[in-house]
């Protein structure tokens, strides 16, 4: 009960400084803060109903059978945003880990890149792309590429 009490009054004062617009610099979001207390406080009666509708005299999780199916979809969809999460945070990672640049090459080498890849069927740039995916580089830091041809 005196968590409801609780719940209650957090509700009354988010939503008053919610309208109020007397939010502290630390609450980012005041709107979301006002409506997880409406949320706790409804939540806190539902369960106190239950209890006293089954004459609990604690609470019993693994017999609300409501609160018990909410819990796996909030499980599931908290899953569901860190797999996604983790997933953009992959994208990320691969995008830094890529290299895009645009290419000024001499005449004599442009010549070169484009016979070979009209050799290929490729575009030049997919040419570079290949020849860069081949570049070693020694231990006294000189860069070379083996002999290839470009492919498909």
């Amino acid at each position: 009960m005196e968590r409801i009490s609780e719940a209650a009054v957090r509700e009354r004062e988010t939503e008053r400084a919610l309208l109020s617009g007397a939010f502290s610099e630390y609450v980012s979001e005041p709107d979301r803060l006002a409506a997880v207390w409406a949320a706790k406080h409804r939540e806190l009666r539902r369960v106190s109903l239950l209890m006293d509708t089954s004459g609990w005299d604690a609470y019993e999780p693994e017999q609300d059978i409501q609160g018990s199916e909410w819990g796996r979809e909030r499980d599931e969809r908290r899953q569901g945003v860190l797999s996604a999460h983790a997933a953009q945070l992959a994208r990320r990672q691969e995008e830094r880990d890529e290299l895009r640049t645009e290419l000024w090459l001499s005449a004599g080498s442009g010549r070169l890149i484009r016979a070979a890849a009209d050799r290929a069927g490729l575009s030049p740039a997919e040419v570079l792309a290949q020849l860069a995916e081949r570049v070693v580089v020694g231990e006294d830091g000189t860069v070379s590429v083996p002999p290839f041809s470009p492919s498909r």
